[in-house]
């Protein structure tokens, strides 16, 4: 259960609906997900938070499916279940396999078993990785 009501396009200010109407054209679908209508309780916020991820979704050095693939990871180091289903949502979009999502997955599950034995055992960090 949310702990914020969720702004309806049709309930919302002007100012929220400008936003929405940007999430809808830059990601060319009428669908605003649920978590820019948690934000439109606070309309400064949710304005921020679209205009820093049209910045680093922007196109860049990086595929737009490895962005996804590093939000999926990141998501799940963080245990937030509403990122992890849309980012994958996302992925599967831009073209992510089942095969890939498999290797993502035993990756992170690979990344957190090591780090927690290096964080565990407090191994010193090789002075060659300094560099």
């Amino acid at each position: 259960m949310a702990t914020v009501n969720l702004i309806e396009y049709e309930d919302a200010s002007p100012e929220v609906r400008a936003i929405f109407d940007d999430i809808r054209a830059v990601r060319k679908t009428d669908f605003i997900n649920n978590f820019w209508k948690a934000l439109a309780n606070h309309p400064t916020s949710l304005k921020r938070v679209w205009n820093d991820i049209k910045e680093v979704f922007a196109p860049g050095e990086l595929d737009p499916l490895v962005k996804e693939l590093i939000y999926i990871a990141v998501s799940v180091a963080n245990n937030c279940d509403y990122c992890i289903h849309s980012h994958t949502a996302n992925a599967v979009a831009k073209g992510m396999t089942a095969g890939q999502y498999e290797e993502l997955m035993a990756l992170i599950g690979m990344a957190h078993q090591t780090n927690g034995m290096a964080t565990g055992m407090k191994v010193p960090v090789d002075p060659e990785y300094l560099k």
